[in-house]
């Protein structure tokens, strides 16, 4: 077979080849004898009429075509193979000469990967801030777990508090006529997390039961509706009841009861084990993201315009599935985004376009493997986050079959981050709540 590489602008490869005039004839017949299968030819059962027959009834160019997709598999799998391309398209054929009794000529065009010229990925020194450890997390989350379990009580004997919770009817008016929306019987407000206009919550402490007043608020000036824009309003106000949160009472009688430990101390055990392990998860992917962005900074790759915007593409039907599933409107969406949405959308299809390039270049280079350990570890880590066995999990996404593959990349992309780390020099700094730096 005679091949010719003749290389074009954005990574394009044209790949002209002769194939044997035996072989271009014998994949004809082959066509033929396969188009006959699936034709309805009078006088003829499927299968059985003669080429001239179908010839007639397709066309010659029909058959000609699915001959080279007989063909092509063989001869383009070695046409790439014995140049060395690294293909990311599937080819098109663009020319072909098909006679019987002689040579056929095929040229096909092919989108080649992109030449990365990585900088220096190992025995980097960077630095890599971490969050300073916060000596109130244990304390916030003891504080969470026990407002988890604890009850809402009435309170009978005293005006409300800013951290109670008031249950009241309300009415609200604005210029002089009734608030659409604006009034409710029995509604139940935390007044220490309230979403409400802002100096709604703070009017309704000091009050008791029964009490009956008004309040005055001003709407934002960004408020959704147009009739009550920065407007003043009024709300008529009646409390009918005021609970307060009651925390239980922390002992080993109590952790008993809500959880599989036997003491308190097990317990605070276990917080301060998920604050120490979430503070070293978060170490890890500062650094992994840290060390990635130097290798990236110190990269050059030109990408194709026709590579970006397929993943463009992908990226916006990615969005347009999320969205679809909230019940909102495509069209609508991109409106209320800007100008800027698809000017975003390109810089970030190249900064996946690059990273994807970058793990790539870097598994081979530093002969990444994935091994069949890996997969079984993955899939244990994500069974665990759904909730499901490794079996089902494995029953749900064995019946898609790009499951493996993007599997198979999570995991590269996982295994390069972690050689980075690893190859690297790394200094964590620790950063304070006030931005001061102070090295680990």
């Amino acid at each position: 077979m005679k091949t010719t590489l003749t290389k074009g602008k954005d990574n394009l490869v044209s790949i002209s080849m002769v194939i044997p005039a035996a072989e271009a004839s014998s994949a004809y017949s082959s066509a033929v004898s396969k188009i006959s299968q699936y034709i309805n030819v009078d006088g003829f059962r499927k299968g059985k009429a003669p080429r001239a027959v179908v010839e007639r009834h397709v066309g010659v160019d029909r058959i000609q075509q699915e001959a080279l997709e007989i063909l092509l598999p063989k001869y383009l799998g070695q046409a790439i193979y014995d140049n060395n391309l690294d293909v990311i398209t599937q080819p098109a054929i663009t020319e072909y000469k098909f006679e019987l009794g002689k040579d056929a000529e095929v040229t096909f065009e092919v989108e080649t990967r992109p030449e990365v010229s990585l900088g220096s990925y190992k025995g980097l020194d960077v630095k890599v801030e971490v969050p300073a450890a916060d000596g109130e997390a244990f304390d916030r989350a003891l504080n969470g777990f026990l407002t988890q379990h604890s009850s809402m009580e009435l309170v009978l004997d005293r005006p409300s508090s800013e951290t109670d919770t008031v249950v009241f009817d309300f009415d609200g008016t604005c210029n002089g006529e009734k608030i659409q929306g604006g009034s409710a019987k029995g509604y139940a407000l935390d007044l220490a997390h309230s979403n409400f206009i802002p100096g709604f919550a703070e009017q309704l402490v000091g009050h008791n039961i029964k009490d009956e007043f008004d309040i005055q608020v001003t709407f934002p000036a960004e408020y959704h509706d147009e009739k009550l824009k920065g407007q003043p309003a009024t709300f008529s106000i009646k409390i009918n009841e005021i609970k307060q949160r009651v925390l239980p009472e922390l002992n080993d009688e109590f952790v008993q009861k809500v959880t599989d430990f036997k003491t308190v101390d097990e317990l605070k055990a276990d917080i301060q084990s998920y604050i120490d392990n979430q503070r070293e998860s978060i170490k890890k992917i500062n650094a992994e993201n840290t060390v990635f962005k130097a290798v990236s900074d110190s990269t050059t790759v030109e990408i194709p315009e026709s590579m970006i915007n397929r993943e463009v593409e992908s990226l916006k039907a990615d969005y347009q599935q999320r969205l679809s599933y909230q019940g909102i409107d495509w069209d609508t969406f991109v409106k209320s985004q800007g100008e800027d949405f698809n000017k975003n959308m390109i810089e970030d299809a190249k900064s996946r376009i690059k990273n994807s390039l970058i793990i790539d270049k870097i598994s081979k280079e530093a002969e990444i493997k994935v091994e069949q350990s890996d997969f079984q570890n993955k899939i244990a880590q994500m069974s665990g986050a759904y909730g499901v066995s490794p079996q089902e999990m494995l029953k749900q996404f064995g019946q898609n079959p790009d499951f493996l593959t993007t599997l198979s990349q999570q995991i590269v992309n996982d295994k390069v981050r972690e050689y980075l780390v690893s190859n690297n020099n790394i200094e964590y700094v620790e950063v304070k709540a006030d931005k001061e730096a102070v090295e680990a």
